[in-house]
């Protein structure tokens, strides 16, 4: 189960302004964990095995961290600032465990905005339950219009 809000949708460079943001939101199931980890190749045991993370130090199996991340990059692609973007650099931190069947929403909040460079800055913050689980920053190149 997923769903979207958008404040602007392709937006040119001069429309967007500090404090804009969007939000994704998804239910993460067991199926999403395995099929990350079959795109991803990472199939450490943590996220795969229900009787080896009953060991771990997070007593169940975990999503992936850049599973959640990724929902940045669908934000940036196509809500805020949209098609045509560009990733140019994301800080992650991972503060708290992504568990199945938590639903992540991930939010950017534009920070800045370079006209000139045409890069806009923005917060990164995933939640669960109103706890933020991953946040950082990222840069997003917005090439000219032809």
């Amino acid at each position: 189960m997923s769903s979207l809000t958008t404040l602007i949708d392709n937006a040119d460079i001069d429309q967007i302004v500090v404090g804009m943001s969007a939000s994704y939101s998804q239910t993460i199931t067991d199926a999403d964990i395995k099929s990350y980890a079959g795109l991803s190749g990472d199939n450490n045991p943590v996220h795969m095995s229900s009787e080896y993370a009953e060991e771990s130090r997070f007593g169940r199996r975990i999503a992936h961290g850049l599973f959640s991340a990724g929902f940045f990059s669908a934000l940036f692609g196509t809500r805020l600032p949209g098609p045509g973007c560009v990733y140019v650099s994301q800080s992650l931190n991972f503060k708290r465990p992504v568990y199945m069947e938590d639903t992540v929403t991930a939010t950017v909040t534009v920070t800045e905005v370079d006209i000139k460079r045409q890069r806009i800055y923005f917060d990164t913050i995933c939640k669960v339950k109103n706890k933020v689980v991953i946040d950082g920053k990222a840069e997003i190149y917005i090439p000219k219009k032809k």
